[in-house]
């Protein structure tokens, strides 16, 4: 699987999806709200709930993911890109993991979520942010 950008936006994706939209002449082919997460949401806070968790354009065959921020989550406008990895392999997602995480920071250890049974995400010791995921 090929890597991809991920751009982490603060309150403004479904704004920058519409303009990317225009630009690359591409509809949003996914998109989902912090709402809209499967489960109990009461602990998403009442102005989170219509920003965008997660949505894909694809830019002339390469996707480009989009999100926003949670409120109040630290925002730099320029470190706001990540990489993204999705690869059918777990075990080849957990070597990943393991090694770039040495000397890191890690902001969300290798865990199951509500979309996938192994996803991380942490910066690598050069600075890099990384986002591993398991489709």
């Amino acid at each position: 699987m090929p890597i991809n950008p991920y751009l982490m936006l603060n309150g403004n994706a479904r704004e920058a999806i519409h303009f990317y939209e225009e630009a690359f002449q591409t509809e949003a082919d996914s998109m989902q709200t912090y709402g809209e997460m499967p489960g109990d949401t009461s602990n998403i806070p009442v102005e989170a709930k219509a920003l965008i968790l997660h949505a894909k354009i694809e830019v002339d065959g390469t996707p480009i993911m989009i999100s926003d921020v949670m409120p109040n989550s630290s925002f730099v406008q320029g470190d706001n890109i990540n990489l993204t990895l999705v690869s059918n392999d777990a075990d080849f997602i957990t070597h990943a993991y393991e090694t770039l995480k040495q000397n890191g920071n890690i902001e969300m250890e290798l865990q199951e979520t509500f979309w996938t049974k192994h996803f991380a995400k942490l910066t690598d010791q050069f600075g890099v942010q990384w986002q591993l995921s398991v489709e």
